[in-house]
């Protein structure tokens, strides 16, 4: 009963506050300053910590394949940008909620050690008026999450794995690199003096199959599209073929072509953890249907049993997939609800506690979305139903905890 009180006191307060806002222009003016004051602060603070997390998330996927193609030479420059481009939507999926809470705990922490909220409060402006357009912010990051998250990432990170294969497979683009062996194409190993856009000179080649060595003075490469083969062109080639006795024989020819099959991967459906949204919804229905083929494709009661439930586990994981998605759009409102109160509670300026405490929560939450991926095949387990959690957990303590830093206990 007591707990009721305080809270019918809390509201009608809140409500009185709200009223003599309305009766004072004055003070809806300091009011307002303070709302623009506190947003300018945590949109400056959330453009830098997410172009930081940016770039960290980057590098963790830029130097394991992008700088590796550059350093061997396999891409131009302009590749590694493009490629560059195309992941930077898939690591804001992640960037933004981290940078939103880092943002927060960072704002409100300073607003809280430089004595501010203090001084708010004396001139009667609560926590929560201050806190509201902030919220309202996150709702708004939300927003832009769930386009990220359930469009613009799972496009990007497609393209981006279409372009790496090309890169590594476009041999038109100096994809045989100079002065290395090479022994990226099946059944030959390839050395290369010098490779000016496809000219090549003092071409070796080690045709393993045939167990022949190929030396020649110069070559080309050409893309034989209509049966998408690449083909190195030796001019005045030079054989030297080991026979089974030992015995060498040379020969020669004045222009000999390798053809080597083009194995650019063509990605017709990505995997279920690229997916759009609307790709995972086809994708939930087309398995869902594999449901009603399953009897007249099965000879015994046990094979049918064990195929329904390998068809389950698909169908479990495409609807882990959509409410991971979902779920983790608004991470951004349960982040902003808990950093408030616990930017006020640590009371510091530093910027690396700040930045501790929310990695701490990032972790937190992140637990629950690798419980759910790890078990995404466990229908028995619910895992779509964990990706919820975090969200229910942040911000249901979030809200208790405003609740009592907005009361000062």
């Amino acid at each position: 009963m007591q707990r009721r009180e305080d809270a019918k006191k809390f509201f009608l307060k809140t409500f009185a506050g709200f009223a003599t806002l309305r009766e004072n222009p004055a003070r809806i003016a300091e009011v307002k300053t303070l709302h623009k004051y506190l947003t300018l602060q945590v949109l400056a603070s959330l453009a830098l910590t997410v172009a930081v997390f940016t770039f960290v998330l980057l590098l963790g996927n830029a130097l394991k394949e992008i700088l590796e193609l550059l350093l061997s030479g396999q891409v131009r420059i302009g590749i590694v940008l493009e490629a560059i481009g195309l992941l930077i939507p898939f690591v804001l999926v992640f960037a933004l909620p981290i940078g939103f809470i880092t943002a927060t705990l960072l704002v409100f922490g300073r607003f809280s050690a430089d004595q501010e909220l203090t001084a708010a409060r004396a001139s009667g402006v609560s926590l929560l008026s201050l806190a509201a357009p902030i919220l309202l912010l996150s709702l708004a990051c939300c927003g832009v999450s769930a386009w990220i998250n359930m469009d613009l990432g799972p496009s990007s990170r497609v393209a981006y794995k279409r372009l790496i294969a090309e890169a590594r497979n476009d041999l038109a683009n100096v994809q045989l690199p100079e002065d290395r062996l090479i022994y990226d194409f099946p059944g030959y190993i390839f050395h290369v003096g010098k490779n000016r856009n496809g000219n090549l000179e003092n071409v070796m080649v080690f045709w393993i199959k045939q167990n022949t060595t190929i030396q020649a003075p110069s070559g080309k490469i050409e893309m034989d599209t209509t049966n998408k083969e690449v083909v190195v062109n030796l001019f005045d080639a030079t054989f030297i073929t080991r026979m089974t006795n030992g015995v060498p024989v040379l020969s020669a020819a004045g222009k000999f072509p390798i053809r080597i099959p083009n194995s650019t991967n063509q990605i017709s459906k990505p995997r279920i953890s690229d997916m759009t949204f609307p790709q995972l919804q086809e994708e939930l229905r087309e398995r869902e249907q594999l449901l009603t083929l399953l009897p007249a494709t099965t000879n015994s009661a046990a094979e049918w049993r064990a195929q329904i439930k390998a068809t389950e586990k698909l169908i479990q994981q495409a609807r882990s997939q959509m409410h991971e998605q979902i779920a983790f759009s608004f991470a951004c409102f349960g982040f902003a609800l808990v950093g408030i109160p616990l930017g006020i509670r640590v009371h510091r300026r530093e910027t690396n506690i700040g930045v501790a405490i929310a990695l701490v929560l990032v972790l937190i939450y992140y637990s629950f979305v690798i419980l759910g991926n790890s078990l995404s095949s466990r229908p028995e387990f619910f895992p779509h139903l964990i990706f919820w959690l975090p969200n229910f957990i942040f911000q249901a303590v979030g809200a208790v905890l405003l609740w009592r830093a907005n009361k000062g206990i």
